[in-house]
């Protein structure tokens, strides 16, 4: 969902919009805080603070809007997708900040969409005829996006007007490609994709439904839904996504289209209707989806694809890759999660989180967090993403990534009816409504992830009885917790929360120390090679760090292979960093082959390969043992680009 405001309510009561309630019949476990009332410091409230100014808005939102003016997409076009993913996260981006300045960009930017709107409610990039829009390749897709930007902006505005035109939209699809049209939405969009883009717009017609009750989306939801079984001239066998997930099909094999984003798109749809309907063969399907993606692609840093499809990404990961896992699945994929994080409450889906954060999606993220990368891969060289169309300079990937990271903020501390669940650990702060409805301050001091002790003091005026939930991260297998400098009696398991019920008061303290040995990752191929993981933090070797051998032949060879202590286990020693652009630097432990032990340095992938420019190379994943003369693959920018010049940053986004 892209609101960010809770589709569910805390301490039992429906969250209600402009005073009516939401039309659900399934509540969350897990709800978000509401907007401003948490701010992040430390390395992760930087990045999301340089996303924010030095991306987000900073968009030419003029140049957004221009192709809903003049209507010049086409057939093939997309440059209906544009403003709504960027809305999106300027909704977020405002949500987070609450400053004046942010909030005259996003009422600006929705007035002028909606000045866009033809007399018969449509707004959309495509100039055909009314009977003929829908033909339009990537038509539906854009209107997708132009409606949930205006949902967003309902969310958190409550401004009828918006809502009216984004139902006037809604309304104008749905005559043109609804029940009774004659035609199949799955049968339109690109050719390439059988109809997954198209059939997305699952997802904001059932928030309309939500916020208004009309039966007409619930019937037209029913209807992308059904569509996906009816076999039509893009799918002779028809979608069958739910029976494919049921029946265990592999990821890459899917309804012979297995385009990763869009597929996972239709999903996020799927969980809003299981809110609007409490039907549980779409939650089951819901849950299956997201156990088979894990299963077949998710790598080590919490994303897949190749070339943007499912491909068996899990297995392939040690492999040179070509267009390695986009930036569009990342963000799809965690914001995936983060539906099933609120629909369960169960933390296995924050654990996945937090590893996509920290890993795929801040990685994708340029330093100055100005721009985006279209591809993450696992070696190589880093390549910014290339600009699809100049006129409005960005990219799918540039608009995506800001989505999920600007979503951070709103499941890093939670409201249950019970109490807060914290997910997050980070320097922050959280104002807290407690069930007896009085306000509550969370303060965490901690350098987490570089290190994993984590200090939280509650502020509230009178002490209160109610529960706190602390995530224990799956990895983390030796965890202390303590309250009061007395050790917590209760249970701390692993992969769950620690559900703390007491009467808290003001100056209370708990103090949490998380497992950061480093972790041994096996290459799920079984081809001998292994990855380094500490906490939520992947390892990787970097050039800038250990320099390539101009000419290998001419020294002596050095084989190592990581030095395993105590199990899967390897020793790692935190150093200071030689170069400003490295975040985290450690000391490695290997063994040579007389086994005798050394020290090699690695730094956080996130870091890794991060100037972003020819010849700077990492590597994650390693052969054991292995060659220091012949570290890095060389794959250079040209397998992480569509384009054959080095990929720039826009002007206006350079720093």
């Amino acid at each position: 969902m892209i609101s960010i405001v809770p589709a569910s309510g805390t301490n039992n009561t429906p969250t209600t919009f402009a005073g009516t309630p939401l039309k659900l019949v399934c509540q969350d476990k897990l709800s978000p805080l509401p907007p401003g009332q948490i701010q992040i410091s430390g390395y992760l409230g930087h990045k999301l603070d340089l996303c924010v100014s030095n991306r987000v808005m900073l968009q030419n939102v003029d140049a957004c809007v221009e192709p809903f003016k003049i209507r010049n997409d086409g057939m093939g076009g997309f440059r209906g997708e544009f403003w709504g993913k960027w809305y999106t996260s300027a909704m977020l981006a405002y949500g987070y900040t609450q400053q004046p300045e942010h909030q005259k960009i996003v009422e600006d930017a929705i007035a002028k969409l909606i000045q866009t709107q033809a007399d018969d409610g449509y707004i959309g990039t495509n100039d055909a005829e009314k009977e003929h829009r829908t033909d339009g390749f990537w038509n539906i897709w854009g209107r997708k996006y132009a409606l949930l930007g205006m949902i967003a902006n309902f969310d958190q505005t409550g401004n009828q007007k918006v809502l009216e035109s984004a139902c006037r939209a809604a309304d104008c699809l749905i005559e043109e490609i609804g029940a009774t049209s004659g035609k199949n939405i799955a049968a339109t969009g690109w050719v390439g994709w059988k109809g997954l883009d198209s059939c997305s717009v699952l997802e904001p017609i059932v928030l309309l439904y939500q916020r208004t009750g009309e039966p007409r989306y619930l019937e037209f939801a029913d209807t992308i839904v059904r569509s996906w079984d009816h076999p039509n001239r893009l799918s002779p066998t028809g979608l069958r996504l739910i029976q494919n997930v049921f029946g265990d099909v592999a990821m890459w094999k899917m309804s012979g289209a297995p385009k990763a984003y869009e597929m996972t798109s239709c999903f996020e749809g799927l969980c809003e209707l299981y809110r609007a309907t409490g039907n549980d063969y779409y939650f089951d399907a819901c849950k299956k989806l997201a156990e088979n993606i894990l299963r077949d692609e998710i790598t080590i840093i919490g994303s897949g694809s190749m070339a943007e499809i499912w491909c068996n990404t899990r297995k392939r990961q040690t492999e040179p890759m070509y267009h390695a896992m986009e930036t569009c699945v990342t963000a799809t994929w965690l914001k995936y999660l983060y539906q099933l994080l609120r629909l369960t409450g169960e933390s296995r889906y924050a654990d996945e989180m937090e590893i996509t954060l920290y890993n795929a999606l801040i990685a994708a993220q340029m330093p100055q967090g100005n721009w985006w990368a279209y591809f993450t891969p696992l070696m190589g060289e880093r390549t910014a993403s290339h600009i699809q169309f100049p006129e409005i300079g960005s990219s799918c990937c540039v608009a995506n990534g800001p989505r999920a990271l600007m979503l951070t903020p709103y499941w890093a501390i939670m409201e249950t009816a019970e109490g807060p669940a914290v997910n997050l650990y980070a320097p922050l702060k959280a104002q807290i409504q407690t069930p007896a409805r009085q306000k509550l301050t969370l303060n965490c001091e901690t350098e987490y992830p570089a290190e994993g002790s984590v200090k939280i003091t509650m502020d509230l005026k009178r002490p209160e009885s109610f529960m706190l939930k602390l995530r224990i991260p799956g990895w983390s297998r030796q965890t202390t917790l303590s309250i009061n400098g007395e050790p917590y009696q209760g249970y701390i398991i692993a992969g769950t929360y620690a559900h703390i019920e007491r009467t808290w008061k003001t100056g209370d303290v708990i103090e949490l120390g998380l497992d950061m040995r480093t972790r041994v990752q096996y290459a799920p191929a079984g081809t001998g090679d292994e990855a380094l993981i500490r906490g939520p933090l992947v390892l990787s070797f970097d050039s800038r760090l250990i320099p390539p051998q101009p000419d290998p032949q001419s020294v002596p060879m050095y084989r190592y292979e990581f030095h395993h202590s105590g199990g899967d286990f390897v020793d790692v020693k935190r150093i200071p960093s030689p170069d400003p652009n490295i975040w985290l630097t450690f000391e490695v432990s290997v063994q040579d082959e007389s086994g005798a032990l050394h020290t090699l340095p690695m730094c956080d992938y996130t870091s890794a390969g991060n100037l972003w420019g020819e010849g700077n190379v990492f590597r994650t994943w390693i052969q054991q043992p292995f060659d220091v003369r012949h570290l890095y693959v060389i794959l250079d920018w040209r397998v992480n680009t569509h384009v054959g010049v080095f990929p720039q940053v826009p002007d206006i986004y350079k720093k």
